[in-house]
Parts: structure tokens; C-alpha cells; sequence
């Protein structure tokens, strides 16, 4: 307790009682470091392929994944991979598949440049009939760099969500950059999509 003196404008003076507070000291917290992120061999980092993106609802694209994707895919709780190249799966992906109970959809589609090209489209309806199916769902769709095959795949089924062809192609050559081949955006452009059902509703038509 402090005694002060308050001095009046008539000269009276008025003694007071001033409780004094001890200051406090909020206790400063030590933080912990943050975890060091280990990297060996990318068993404990999520990366995704080459050229990964959500397509659709359930629906992923992407280039080859190799074992530093492994646990990123596995993130995604895959039930199904449409592989589009002819090459047979190489041993550590197919054991990746396997133990992880992912069915894999094979068709072979070879990776020709211009100007010999033959896209097969029989091919082609029949890797769209499983995108098409939501019990494959979540699905990856990939071929060697998740451009040209990838890209007509998703390119298809872009019509079949009436997309416009402007759109479509867009997206063909964001993923494809320099390496767009027009050959790619012809036979999208020909793709006859009325043999098809229409899409579930979760492939809302999108106007773009």
C-alpha cells in the first residue's frame, strides 16, 4: 500500500491510499521444434506423378508413377488404374497393385508420333466404358508421360460431358504443351460419342 498526496484547487490537501499490483509475468511457453521431415527414398513424402490432376469426381490422371508415388497413390485409396500403354506393368508396380487390391485395366495403345499415327478407337471406347463405370471408383487413368493417350482418353470424355471442342482441346495442350500433336485433337474432334449412355450424374454436364 502506497500514501499519496492529492492536492485540491483550494490548496486542501487529501491523503490517499494507492493499492500497488505486483506485476505479473506470463511465463514465456518453449516451443518444440517442428518434426524434421525425412526423405529417403520418399517412403514418407506424398509425391504425385508426373503430370497428376483430378480429372472428375473419383476420376485421376497422371504420367507412369514410379515407387516415390507409391504412398501418394496410396493416399488416394485407388480402386482401379487404366494403364494405356502396351508394355507389360513392370514388376514393382504390379506388386504395388496387387497388394493393395487394385484392379488394373490394360489397353494397349502404342505411343506412334506423327505423321504415322493410329489411334485405335475401338481401343479407346473400351478404356471409356470403365472410366464410365463408378464402381472402378476412385480410378487413375495413365500412360508413359500422361499426354497424348491420357489426353484423348480424358479428351473423349470430355465430349461425352459436352464439353466444347475449345475447351477440350485447352486441356489436351495444358498437359501436353509443346508436344500437342494435332493428329490428338482431329480424332477427339471426330470421337462419335452417341453410341454412348449419358453419364452418370456425377459427370455433370459442364458447359465450359
Amino acid at each position: 500500500m502506497k500514501v499519496a498526496e492529492v492536492r485540491g484547487g483550494d490548496d486542501m490537501c487529501r491523503t490517499i491510499e494507492v493499492a500497488m499490483v505486483e506485476p505479473q509475468v506470463t511465463p514465456v511457453m518453449k516451443l518444440s521444434p517442428p518434426p524434421a521431415v525425412e526423405d529417403d527414398g520418399g517412403e514418407d513424402l506424398h509425391i504425385p506423378p508426373l503430370n497428376f490432376s483430378l480429372v472428375d469426381n473419383g476420376i485421376f490422371r497422371s504420367g507412369f508413377p514410379n515407387t516415390a508415388n507409391f504412398s501418394f497413390l496410396q493416399s488416394l485409396g485407388l480402386r482401379s488404374i487404366i494403364y494405356l500403354c502396351p508394355e507389360p506393368y513392370p514388376e514393382t508396380n504390379a506388386h504395388f497393385v496387387k497388394s493393395n487390391g487394385i484392379r488394373l485395366f490394360q489397353f494397349g495403345i502404342e505411343g506412334c508420333k506423327e505423321p504415322f499415327v493410329n489411334i485405335p478407337e475401338d481401343t479407346i471406347r473400351e478404356a471409356l466404358k470403365v472410366v464410365l463405370d463408378v464402381k472402378n471408383y476412385p480410378l487413375l487413368i495413365h500412360c508413359n508421360r500422361g499426354k497424348h493417350r491420357t489426353g484423348c482418353v480424358v479428351g473423349c470424355l470430355r465430349k461425352l460431358q459436352r464439353w466444347c471442342l475449345s475447351s477440350v482441346f485447352d486441356e489436351y495442350q495444358r498437359f501436353a504443351a509443346a508436344k500437342a500433336r494435332i493428329s490428338d485433337q482431329r480424332f477427339m474432334e471426330l470421337f462419335d460419342v452417341s453410341s454412348f449412355n449419358h453419364p452418370p450424374m456425377s459427370f455433370s454436364c459442364s458447359k465450359r
